[in-house]
């Protein structure tokens, strides 16, 4: 059985930057210990990262969270150095624009092409934006694999977002750990 861990937007502006939180800044250890353990035990890590232009704010997610954050080149764009260190290659980051990545979804369909027995486990940031809209958009494009969430290497925008996106992913037969 091949595992795969999704490590969601663990970037600079979403845990000490303009969209930080104490939530954030406290699972930064407990995802790098994951990374680790996974990458021990050989299998695929892949990164995701909000990636924005100076247009964002003329953006409909501008309009609504007008908030600059994760512009391409900057540092609140990059990775947090703890989880920067655990990359071995760009290869497995994924840039994206929006909440979900399609050719995330599509990657992770052709590996399991490859691997029928793929697990899948998502961990990170935001757990009520982008790690809720990569679950939802992997269990559409297999809706037959093993998909989890780990609660504990997760944060929100508030606690309670946190809370409901954990339930709604369980309600679409995401495995939620350590909730």
């Amino acid at each position: 059985m091949s595992k795969i861990l999704i490590v969601v937007d663990m970037q600079n502006d979403f845990i000490t930057g303009s969209l930080g939180t104490k939530e954030a800044g406290a699972i930064v250890e407990k995802v790098v210990e994951k990374i680790e353990t996974y990458k021990q035990q050989g299998h695929k890590v892949i990164y995701t990262r909000d990636t924005h232009d100076e247009t964002y704010l003329d953006t409909r997610e501008g309009e609504k969270l007008p908030v600059v954050h994760c512009v391409k080149g900057t540092q609140g764009w990059e990775l947090a150095t703890a989880i920067q260190k655990t990359v071995i290659s760009e290869n497995q980051i994924y840039d994206k624009g929006t909440f979900g990545s399609v050719r995330l979804g599509e990657k992770i369909k052709r590996l399991s092409e490859e691997e029928p027995k793929l697990e899948i486990e998502l961990i990170g940031l935001c757990t009520d934006i982008c790690v809720i809209s990569n679950a939802l958009l992997i269990k559409a494009y297999l809706p037959e694999a093993d998909i989890t969430v780990d609660a504990a290497c997760c944060a929100g925008v508030t606690p309670e977002s946190h809370e409901n996106a954990l339930k709604a992913m369980q309600m679409c037969q995401i495995d939620i750990l350590n909730a």
